[in-house]
């Protein structure tokens, strides 16, 4: 060995010593833990503001925000506050850095009967409509200078149901409205893209089907029982009772009920 290399191997030795010395070996264990593709969380605190809810929506929020919780059916009629319900868990998550973003999927922006072509502009312009519910909510829930933060920010995110195929979406609360208008195959795609700590919050009203194939209520009804709930896919009806938009709006209903 020459004396350069005898140099080297005692300066590498010394090194090691220096580096090593008062560690413990703890300190050197490898990350193999699973890198997770995920959104950064908020950087402020967000004013959420907590609405009087009724005794069956703050059940449903319990159920949400259960951490064995991954995918809620949640159907009932207009006014019943499904939107807001789910929004306001999506922000009280988000809040607390348990997600990163907020992702709302309207079955009616994309799909086979309701293609996003005929309106101009790139796929944010046309995206803008249909975002419309998800806006009027967080501005509900949200001061005004905190909902174009979160927009800013990437922290709310809207995606037609044709663009879902391949993606895996992570750590977020997902919020897909107008879910009786999903055809049996919208379902599986917008089914399967639940990624790593996220939620998935499928939201409907059975009186408003505006199409032929919908498969909502059969798909109901095939995860509505104990096998599904014990993987975390759980159920969940409001009732008249629970509109909270306006009073008029139960005598609407009812009224309509009675017609044949």
């Amino acid at each position: 060995m020459s004396k350069h290399s005898k140099k080297k191997n005692r300066f590498e030795n010394r090194n090691n010593e220096n580096f090593n010395k008062g560690k413990s070996s703890t300190d050197f264990v490898e990350d193999k833990s699973l890198h997770i593709p995920q959104k950064p969380k908020v950087a402020i605190d967000l004013n959420v503001r907590i609405l009087p809810f009724t005794e069956k929506q703050k059940e449903l929020i319990d159920l949400i925000q259960d951490k064995n919780t991954k995918v809620i059916f949640l159907k009932g009629p207009a006014g019943s506050s499904k939107s807001i319900v789910s929004v306001y868990c999506a922000l009280e998550a988000l809040n607390k850095k348990k997600i990163g973003e907020i992702i709302y999927i309207r079955n009616a922006v994309e799909s086979s009967d309701h293609p996003l072509g005929y309106l101009k502009g790139d796929l944010e312009s046309k995206m803008q409509p249909y975002l419309a519910p998800l806006m009027d909510k967080m501005e509900e829930l949200l001061p005004k200078s905190q909902v174009n933060y979160l927009t800013e920010k990437g922290h709310l995110r809207g995606i037609p149901v044709g663009f879902l195929r391949g993606l895996s979406l992570n750590c977020a609360y997902i919020i897909v409205d107008e879910i009786q208008n999903a055809s049996k195959t919208e379902l599986i795609t917008i089914m399967t893209r639940i990624g790593k700590f996220s939620k998935l919050l499928l939201l409907a009203d059975e009186k408003q089907i505006d199409v032929r194939n919908s498969a909502y209520k059969s798909v109901f009804n095939a995860f509505d029982n104990q096998e599904s709930r014990d993987q975390g896919i759980v159920t969940f009806e409001f009732g008249i009772d629970d509109i909270m938009r306006e009073e008029v709006i139960k005598h609407i209903i009812k009224t309509f009920d009675t017609i044949k």
